[in-house]
């Protein structure tokens, strides 16, 4: 997992309240758990203008001019502006990792569901709650090429005008996300005493490891 401390990036604004997990990432893409090739099926049914299907390509596909991300000047954006209940609906992981694989690294809105809350931190994602009037300003701000920058470490986000907002992220998540820990990666940091356990277990019951 890629670690999250100081971001300056692009954002692209998607000025709609509750974006679903379905609308994010549709079922039909499901069926892989491999976690990478998401990103061109990220909102399939408002990027193009055909039903996508697992393993096509993407290159093409008719595409809608008018939503969002089709758009060139928010090409690259690494940070999604959005507005509540962000994430709603089923509980795919599927859906951080689109985002993600898309080149997303956070997103910003009012509130999200617990659950997509959740899964974006345990996969690099910084989900981001501010007011919804601070949102609102956000959104009115927004122009061509405009850039956040993100200071995690510091829980800060610092406008185009330079002003500071802060943000509240719990410690253990931002543990992980500066240092780059998924589960796996977090386990392993105690892996010697992992695998001192697993001795000491061999020898007070060597019949549970005999082949």
């Amino acid at each position: 997992m890629r670690a999250f401390t100081t971001l300056t990036a692009l954002v692209a604004p998607l000025d709609r309240a509750n974006v679903d997990t379905d609308a994010i990432i549709p079922k039909q893409f499901l069926k892989s758990i491999r976690r990478a090739g998401f990103g061109p099926y990220l909102f399939d049914e408002w990027r193009y203008l055909d039903r996508g299907e697992p393993d096509m390509d993407c290159v093409q596909r008719p595409v809608n001019p008018d939503f969002v991300l089709n758009k060139p000047q928010y090409k690259g954006a690494e940070i999604l502006l959005a507005r509540e209940n962000f994430g709603c609906g089923s509980s795919r992981e599927h859906a951080p990792w689109a985002l993600e694989d898309f080149g997303f690294r956070a997103i910003i809105a009012p509130s999200f569901a617990d659950i997509f809350y959740n899964n974006c931190f345990k996969n690099g994602l910084l989900p981001i709650p501010l007011a919804s009037a601070i949102v609102d300003d956000l959104f009115g701000e927004l122009f061509d090429g405009y850039c956040l920058t993100i200071d995690l470490a510091n829980q800060k986000i610092i406008t185009a005008k330079g002003k500071e907002l802060s943000f509240e992220v719990d410690e253990n998540r931002k543990y992980r996300l500066l240092n780059g820990l998924d589960d796996i990666a977090l386990s392993l940091q105690y892996a010697d005493k992992i695998r001192y356990y697993e001795t000491e277990r061999a020898k007070r019951a060597p019949w549970l490891f005999a082949d």
